[in-house]
């Protein structure tokens, strides 16, 4: 049987109102971090949330989990809409869509043991009561961690520890998704590969639903099914992990995966051609007319300014084709790449 769709997001917004100074006057401003994405979720899948700092993947990885609130859209999870849920009415929905968190040094508590802090949720959940301790051991023993240790606090270990930790805990109300932000960015190399394993066994032993959100592409492109690429609050491509490395076609993804680092450089071949962008991200507050990659894109066009490319298949033959796949291949852009030696013909 297919899998069910735990989550499924609509034309999600979050601006925030600030105040800036123009000349002599401060004027009120927004900045859209979040402008109108949509994407599911299904049981057990992945998706990689990719982009520039400041793209709104962590706002969007807060809104899903209801640690911000939307400005709007909608968010359902379970069939049930929890898009403006009171705070007691979010105690369910705590316990099924869990966050790791990036920095392992600053969310965990310097002041409490690592017992404290992992039958702490136990808790407020009221899971295992009497039984806490032993609950805590197993959770340290599945994520890697000597069970002895259960009386340690955070400053007494390493920063991969302490992301082991913060995995510990995620997991230890039995969540049925994960918003992982960025976890592996503020550890080193080896111990990253040491985490991003822990994860994918988790994932598959558990079945569990992650939102990876990530800079690295290699390593979305090791742990998830799908990829959604943002660009300034906006997803500008969209799809199964194979078709958006292999035949990207938004020129921001192919920019992105050109400037990932190529391994083919160490074995002696020829580096592949980079491209370079030309100025800087436009500023959220005041996003270009029409397509917002526009101004950073060679291949803008006058329409490009003047009408937002929709969320959209290439052609008719590549849907058809990814239908039958069994994924899907979305992109916003009026010049899409597309390879047509991938294309296939529609059957009769």
């Amino acid at each position: 049987m297919s899998a069910q769709t735990l989550l499924k997001v609509t034309d999600l917004q979050r601006h925030f109102p600030i105040r800036e100074v123009q000349g002599l006057r401060m004027v009120r401003a927004t900045v859209k971090a979040v402008d109108g994405i949509s994407f599911s979720v299904k049981e057990g899948q992945t998706l990689g949330l990719v982009g520039e700092s400041g793209c709104g993947k962590s706002t969007t990885s807060r809104l899903v989990t209801r640690l911000d609130e939307p400005t709007g859209g909608t968010i359902e999870f379970g069939g049930r809409d929890i898009t403006h849920l009171k705070e007691h009415e979010l105690r369910d929905i705590r316990r099924d869509v869990q966050m790791i968190f990036q920095d392992p040094y600053s969310s965990l508590n310097p002041r409490q043991t690592v017992g404290a802090i992992l039958s702490t949720p136990l808790r407020v959940h009221g899971l295992h009561r009497g039984k806490e301790k032993a609950r805590v051991q197993e959770l340290l023993e599945l994520v890697g961690l000597n069970p002895e240790h259960i009386n340690r606090y955070p400053s007494e270990f390493s920063g991969g520890q302490r992301q082991r930790i913060g995995i510990a805990r995620a997991l230890a109300v039995e969540p049925k998704l994960i918003i992982a932000d960025e976890p592996v960015s503020a550890l080193d190399v080896s111990i990253q590969a040491q985490v991003m394993n822990l994860l994918a066994k988790l994932r598959n032993e558990l079945d569990l639903a992650f939102i990876f959100v990530a800079h690295d592409l290699g390593v979305v492109r090791h742990f998830c099914d799908q990829v959604a690429v943002m660009y300034l609050g906006k997803i500008v491509e969209f799809g199964d992990k194979k078709k958006i490395y292999e035949a990207p076609e938004h020129p921001y993804t192919q920019a992105l995966l050109s400037a990932a680092p190529d391994i083919n450089v160490a074995r002696g071949i020829a580096p592949k051609e980079r491209i370079r962008l030309i100025g800087d991200v436009p500023s959220p507050i005041d996003p270009p007319s029409g397509c917002r990659f526009r101004t950073r894109c060679w291949k803008a066009q006058d329409i490009c300014a003047q009408e937002e490319p929709p969320l959209v298949t290439a052609t008719a033959d590549v849907a058809s084709r990814a239908f039958r796949e069994g994924g899907v291949h979305l992109q916003a852009c009026h010049f899409p790449e597309v390879k047509t030696d991938l294309v296939a013909e529609v059957p009769a």
